[in-house]
């Protein structure tokens, strides 16, 4: 079993930046991908970012390429996502997630994640 938590979400304005932090615990061994996915009202939680737990390799939604910045410490089980030149399109709950298969097999598709956190808000205003 693994368990994600999620913190540092909180409002900013347009252009401004937050890092959110992802924490696993459980067996974390197991682990080949975290990602982070966005969800809004009404609609399915979208891709953002994934990094290999292995080699270092990082995978990125389009919109949020050059602007954000996915990292993990392998050592404190730690995932971040910083988030840089914010707009308000970015805003939404941001969910941390993990699976035990590679990235090249799950990064992109929410279904494919076997492990999510609660979530935390991101609030950007214009």
């Amino acid at each position: 079993q693994v368990q994600l938590v999620e913190s540092g979400g909180g409002s900013v304005q347009a252009g401004g930046s937050l890092r959110l932090s992802c924490a696993a615990s459980g067996d974390t061994d197991s682990l080949q991908c975290m990602g982070w996915f966005r969800s809004t009202p009404g609609e399915d939680r979208k891709f953002v970012a994934a990094t290999t737990i292995g080699r270092e390799k990082t995978y990125y939604h389009d919109s949020v390429q050059g602007r954000f910045t996915i990292s993990r410490d392998n050592d404190k089980n730690l995932v971040y996502l910083q988030m840089d030149s914010l707009k308000p399109e970015d805003s939404g709950m941001y969910y941390c997630a993990a699976d035990r298969r590679t990235c090249s097999l799950v990064a992109g598709n929410s279904r494919r994640f076997s492990t999510w956190g609660q979530g935390t808000q991101v609030t950007v205003s214009s």
